[in-house]
């Protein structure tokens, strides 16, 4: 796969582990947090159908937006993991019901693809790991994913003036991360972000490839 160097891999990158983003909740630093479910997502999920027993996971989560739209929509098997304790806690105060078995305190990276994933669900995750990682997320977005299961989201399509998280890219690097692992059934820019985010999102929902390499699975 060929190697993309987008200008903020040169910066240097803080440690991203649990102490950082802890912190960044506790001091109320949560830019990103838009306090509820984003228009392209929403609309996504609304064309689903009905719900049924397809498993979603929801990586970096957050305070959990998306998940609490899909579970008071009926959806019985959403997951949610995040590093930081005080995003779950928000998620499970806000929305008492959700199973608290759903709450995944853990590294993305160290999920097991048993039983595998019908949906992953891409909202402000990406944007917010070390860039150095992004080919390692797309592996493990394919592995957890069963064959045919769909990655579906939004990259952030541009770049920040400010050092990161969050981090910035365009969609000729972004596709060099995925194509090894997927085919491309939409990837192109969002047209019902929010206002701060027009013109700058990249829609995406990618269905994993039948069969992966061997070194991949």
């Amino acid at each position: 796969m060929p190697k993309v160097q987008p200008r903020h891999e040169m910066q240097p990158v803080p440690p991203l582990d649990t102490t950082y983003w802890q912190q960044r909740y506790e001091i109320g630093q949560t830019g990103w947090d838009t306090g509820a479910i984003t228009p392209p997502l929403r609309d996504y999920f609304n064309q689903l159908g009905l719900p049924d027993s397809r498993r979603i996971l929801i990586p970096g989560a957050g305070r959990g937006y998306e998940a609490e739209y899909l579970h008071r929509a009926g959806w019985p098997n959403v997951l949610v993991a995040d590093l930081a304790p005080a995003a779950l806690e928000a998620l499970q105060t806000r929305v008492p019901g959700f199973p608290a078995a759903h709450l995944l305190l853990a590294d993305f990276f160290a999920l097991a693809p048993t039983p595998p994933f019908d949906l992953i669900v891409e909202q402000t995750f990406f944007c917010a790991l070390d860039p150095t990682l992004r080919p390692a997320y797309a592996r493990q977005c394919a592995r957890l994913l069963r064959p045919g299961g769909t990655l579906m989201g939004l990259l952030f399509d541009t770049e920040f003036s400010q050092p990161g998280p969050p981090f910035g890219g365009s969609r000729a690097e972004y596709r060099a991360y995925f194509e090894p692992y997927f085919d491309f059934v939409h990837f192109d820019t969002a047209t019902n972000s929010l206002p701060p985010r027009q013109g700058r999102e990249l829609f995406i929902c990618l269905k994993r490839k039948a069969v992966l390499a061997q070194d991949d699975r």
